[in-house]
This record gives structure tokens, sequence and C-alpha cells, in this order.
């Protein structure tokens, strides 16, 4: 009989190691790594054998221009939402890992889809943590049909591969990954062996069978998703729906996409009759007061395909600590440094004895650096308590010289400020339109100090 081996794997960069040790070399993180055992090789055999690889031909090795470039058609799931993150839809074969904390809907959305793509095509929903009447009482609330959908309530990868072959759905759900075992792996259900094993098969199992597998992970209590890197690396597809807990409205973005870009946004709201889509995510974010406050500015960013546009808010007031306090909640905390030194620089005015607190209204996270100028700019109006214009948007790049930047789609971005009534905008230079949008000033700059003067 086969002896199997183990190994040690770090939970957060699936780095792996001889032996056990308290801290990963690799991300520096504590009490990370856990043992897993190896299957050994008869097991393996079985499981290749029971996973369809017996029989199979040997491949043979081909050039690129002898590679057949038939397009693989994609499944609409009936939430442009959704398809937009994926990249255009659903794609047969492939593997989509979909995160979120508890509450987030990910269960709701997945059901809201299956139903709809259950009057089209064959699917399976397996659920392993609620049962089959939860699944159904879910349903009826939410007001789905229920007569065409196929449930399966099972944790074993080997049965739940058993069933899917004899049901051949073209669409199947796993809720959740972390609850799925492999009975050649001698460990609970959610430890790192049991789901690194229990998605390599599953993912195996949609690359032989042409099924798109939809599987929902929970994530840990930084945000996360839980279990091992190296999750992230067999699947195709990683999205992770996320929400405040205060807010009905829920975003979801792709951290990995092979089929698509992974930049792109999709926004939810979460309603009595289940998820729906928000056609126009820029009027969410935009829900301003009458009165003009300072600090206040709207940005255009570029989420994907689409431009966005978002409400920045800046907060500057002395500080009685030895040590100034530096918070954002959207924006990342490395920028706001460099701004403050870059505002001080080229701009004249000194903040280091002053708290600076930034925050991007609606929970949205920014990584678009086109938000750099409309920062300054709320910093200067919190900090001389002048507020900016309403009817103003801005954006741009600014560099440590001073000098604003151009940012891609400056043309994109002005038309949909133009669409929601703003009348005036600060550019950088190079994006300056040749025509401005009808009832719109574009006041383009080239430096930091430009910016200020327009103010």
């Amino acid at each position: 009989m086969a002896k199997s081996k183990t190994a040690f794997v770090c939970g957060e960069c699936g780095a792996e190691f001889p032996r056990w040790q308290g801290q990963c070399s690799e991300c520096k993180e504590w009490n990370t790594i856990s043992e897993i055992r190896l299957a050994p090789a008869t097991s393996s055999s079985r499981n290749a054998r029971f996973s369809g690889y017996a029989g199979l031909q040997e491949n043979r090795v081909q050039t690129l221009n002898e590679i057949a470039m038939t397009e693989i058609p994609r499944i609409d799931s009936g939430f442009r939402e959704l398809d937009r993150v994926l990249g255009g839809g659903l794609v047969p074969g492939s593997a989509i890992l979909i995160g979120g904390n508890p509450g987030a809907g990910k269960s709701t959305l997945l059901l809201q889809v299956m139903c709809g793509l259950a009057g089209r095509m064959k699917t399976l929903y397996v659920t392993g943590e609620e049962s089959l009447q939860q699944v159904a009482m879910r349903a009826q609330r939410l007001g789905l049909p229920r007569d065409q959908l196929r449930m399966l309530s099972e944790t074993s990868v080997e049965q739940i591969c058993h069933v899917a072959r004899e049901e051949q759905p073209a669409v199947m759900v796993i809720d959740s990954i972390q609850v799925m075992h492999v009975a050649d792996v001698q460990s609970a259900p959610g430890s790192v062996s049991q789901v690194r094993e229990a998605a390599a098969q599953l993912t195996r199992f949609a690359k032989l069978q042409g099924v798109v597998i939809l599987m929902v992970g929970h994530v840990t209590k930084d945000g996360t998703l839980a279990g091992p890197k190296v999750l992230e690396h067999c699947i195709d597809c990683s999205v992770l729906l996320d929400g405040a807990a205060d807010s009905r409205f829920r975003t979801l973005r792709s951290h990995k996409n092979r089929f698509g870009a992974v930049n792109e946004l999709g926004v939810f709201a979460m309603t009595e009759t289940g998820m729906k889509e928000v056609s126009n995510p820029s009027a969410i974010f935009l829900s301003r007061g009458e009165e003009q406050v300072t600090g206040s500015v709207v940005m255009v960013i570029w989420e994907g395909t689409r431009p966005l546009l978002v409400e920045l808010q800046a907060l500057v007031d002395y500080s009685q600590l030895a040590n100034p306090r530096r918070v954002t909640v959207g924006l990342e905390h490395n920028r706001l440094a460099l701004l403050l030194a870059v505002l001080h620089r080229h701009g004249g005015m000194q903040m280091a004895d002053q708290d600076v607190f930034v925050n991007v209204v609606g929970g949205v996270r920014v990584e678009d650096t086109s938000a750099d100028l409309a920062l300054l700019l709320a910093l200067v109006s919190s900090f001389r308590d002048k507020a900016l214009p309403k009817e103003l948007v801005v954006f741009g790049e600014v560099g440590l010289s001073g000098e604003i930047r151009p940012v891609p789609s400056g043309q994109e971005r002005l038309m949909e400020a133009a669409k929601h009534g703003f009348t005036r905008a600060i550019v950088p230079w190079a994006n300056r339109p040749k025509q401005a949008p009808e009832g719109m000033e574009v006041i383009p700059v080239k430096k930091l100090e430009e910016a200020l003067a327009a103010l």
C-alpha cells in the first residue's frame, strides 16, 4: 500500500515548506502554515479514472497557427451587471469562485441566476450548508419559478460529480466550497487540504465535461477569500461581492478573470424580491445635499469599460496629537501621504500639524489615479474652509513634480459628467476636448498651481 506524503502549505500565499514554522518566510504572516496530506499514487489513479482521465488519448504538440480559433459562445446569466464583471457572460468549461461576507447576497444572487437559466437549459444547484427546504422557502419568498431548477443536497465531491454526469447540466452551483470534502483526503471539511483538493477536482470536472461551475466561497475577517491561495490559481475567475452592513447596495468586482478584464464593477441593490441591477450607478453615489459644504468634490473614475461619478469628502482639522492622524476610507493610504507632500512642495500648504480624513461616499474602493487632483482640491477646500461649486467635476493624475498628467478616456468622462448636469470641469491639459460637451465649461490645467488658481 502506497504511503501518503505530507506537506506544509501557507494558507495566505500558498508557499510550501518541508516542515512547520510559525511565520511564513514568503508573505511574513504568522500561524498560517498548516499540514496537508498529499494523496498517494494509487488514490490519484482512482481519482483520475473517476474524473474521466482514463481512456483519454495522448495529446500531441501543436503550433499556435494549427490551433482552431473557434469562438466559445457565452451563456447569458440574465444579469447584465454580472455578465459585465465576468467579461461578457458564462464561459462553458469554466470554474468561477464567488466570495463575500455573510449576508452579502451570494446565495440569493446565484439562486436568481439559476432559476432564470433553468427555463433555457439544464441546471443543477448543489447545497451543502442549507437544506433543500430552506432553499425552496427562499425561492418562494423571492417569487422565483421553482418548477425547472434541479436541486441536490450533498457534500461529497465524488458523489456530486457522479450525479452531474447523469444529469448533464450546463451550469452547476456549489454552495459552498468550504463544506465539500474528498474521500481520499484525511482531514476535516474546510481545512486547507480539503478545500484545495475539492476545488481542483471540481475544476477538472468542469474542463472535461464543459460545464460552468459556480462555487461559493467564504471570506476571512479581513475580507479576503478563505482557504489556500492556490484556490485562486486553479479557478478561472474570482469574484467578490461586497457591501456595507448599513447599505442595501452591493458591489461585484472580479479579482481574477481569464476571460475578461479584472477592473470591471457591477452594482446591485438588495431588495425584498432579491438582487436588482443598478443600471446607473453614478446616481446612487451622488446623493448630495442642497447646501454647499467644504471638502466635498465630485470626481469621474474609470471602472472597466465605463465612467463612474463618485463624491469624495475630505476633512482637515488641527491635531492635538504629536503624530497627526491620516485616515482614508476607499483610497490608498500611501497615496494620501504622497499627495500631501506634493501639496506642501508645489502648493505652498503645510498640513503637518493637521489631522486628515478622506472618505469615498458609497463604499466604493477607488484604485484609479485619476482621483489625485480631486483629492487635492478637496483637501484645500477643507483646509481653507471654502466650499467648491456643486456643478464642478474634477479628474486628473498628479505627478511628484506637481504636473497634472492625463488619464485614459477623458472625453467619455466629460460626457458622463455632462449627462448628470455638471457645467464645469477641471481636467489635465492633455485631456482637453476638441469640442466641449454642450453647456459645460472645461478648464485644462498643466500644473497644480493652475488648478488651485482656477478655483
